[in-house]
């Protein structure tokens, strides 16, 4: 479960992604084959046929896209679907049904603690951090134990005492606050609602400094607190105000600081990347442009969108000032829609709404998740691949028990 969280934004991937993936799937297979004798065939068939029917929906949008696809990077995504359908389906051939959740729990609490500890050691280690690189990123280190970013803009001072956005040991702050928003799901809905823990998650949510993350783990406290309302509606009330008024003040002012502040490139880059993508989708609507990510840079660049958007964006008092970008998307919703086009974009979403792997307060889950992927490229790679999986599977296993029922 470590390997497979690791895989969807950690830096072990992204420095090692080959012989990560590598060590995964065989990670996966052994675990397969010393439970073989608990597989159950119409797992497996289901699982085979879903394997088969995602993976012709990336076959069809290579060989029908405009552009020219490399071959070696969609064989890349038909192996990360098939090491998530053999994970999915590995936990599905459990006894314990709730034994991908609890796996996960644990993980996740391994990683909050670790991302606080890693935030509190920069004030005293960071003169004594060593850079690493690789192809696509970049990240300063403490031994490999610790991971920050290098960009000055991570940086802030807090009561004159200097700290680093908290990322833990993922690439980027943004996608460490996703991780303990699931955190903070789990522990609310499915465990022991232990509100120490649930205070350690808001602080390592705070660490990050994340727009999205803010806004998400305010909603989640209304939420839980609305839940909890009806044992003592007073206590409740007591709490809800102390903790969303200072709350609100820093979502404000970040909001502030991303908008017109020091951070405002960081907002443009996502703006641009919510609004580009559907032009570009709208251009190409049925099949999108592919999802090579060097041919979708190529095509951002030379892209501009023929609609001028500012006078709609300056009645929510903020304007559009990036014109094209040759860097990739960072909100993987609108890369899918650019990518595969409206019917298959619509259809994966639908999936990914249709899960069954969190069947409590399923709505809400998915606007967690939906906001998280939408600010973050996350939503192709393994950990969120697996609830798109998860919907297909449970799709084509009603079909398969609706024939033998015809039989």
């Amino acid at each position: 479960m470590l390997m497979f969280v690791f895989s969807t934004g950690g830096l072990l991937f992204v420095f090692n992604r080959n012989n990560s993936f590598l060590v995964l799937a065989v990670m996966v297979l052994c675990s397969i084959f010393f439970n073989r004798h608990s597989i159950k065939k119409s797992k497996l068939k289901v699982s085979f046929l879903t394997f088969l029917f995602v993976s012709s929906l990336f076959v069809l949008n290579f060989l029908v896209v405009q552009t020219e696809q490399s071959l070696i990077k969609y064989s890349f995504f038909v192996i990360t679907i098939f090491t998530t359908i053999l994970t999915l389906f590995y936990f599905k051939n459990q006894q314990k049904e709730l034994l991908f959740l609890t796996n996960l729990y644990k993980v996740l609490k391994l990683i909050l603690y670790h991302s606080l500890i890693s935030f509190i050691a920069y004030y005293f280690i960071k003169d004594q951090l060593f850079l690493i690189t690789s192809k696509y990123h970049e990240s300063l280190t403490f031994h490999y134990l610790f991971y920050y970013s290098p960009d000055e803009g991570s940086i802030f001072n807090l009561f004159g005492i200097e700290f680093c956005r908290n990322a833990g040991i993922f690439w980027e702050a943004g996608i460490l606050q996703v991780y303990l928003q699931i955190l903070f799901f789990l522990e609310i809905n499915y465990f022991n609602k232990d509100k120490k823990l649930l205070a350690l998650t808001l602080l390592g949510v705070l660490t990050t400094y994340s727009t999205t993350g803010l806004a998400l783990i305010i909603l989640q406290i209304i939420y839980f607190l609305v839940k909890e309302a009806k044992n003592n509606i007073v206590i409740t009330s007591l709490v809800l105000v102390s903790l969303l008024f200072p709350l609100n003040s820093l979502f404000t002012a970040n909001i502030k600081d991303k908008v017109t502040g020091q951070f405002e490139s960081s907002f443009q880059k996502r703006l641009f990347d919510l609004t580009q993508p559907f032009f570009i989708a709208l251009e190409y609507p049925l099949t999108g442009i592919g999802l090579d990510l060097d041919r979708f840079n190529e095509m951002r660049e030379r892209f501009y969108i023929s609609s001028d958007l500012n006078p709609s964006l300056n009645r929510f008092g903020i304007e559009q000032k990036v014109e094209t970008t040759s860097k990739g998307s960072t909100n993987s919703v609108m890369y899918l829609l650019a990518g595969m086009g409206f019917p298959t974009a619509a259809l994966f979403i639908w999936m990914f709404f249709k899960q069954k792997i969190i069947t409590k307060h399923r709505i809400f889950w998915f606007i967690i998740t939906f906001v998280s992927v939408m600010s973050s490229p996350l939503l192709l790679r393994p950990f969120f691949l697996m609830f798109i999986i998860s919907g297909f599977m449970n799709f084509l296993n009603k079909i398969i028990v609706h024939k033998q029922q015809l039989v």
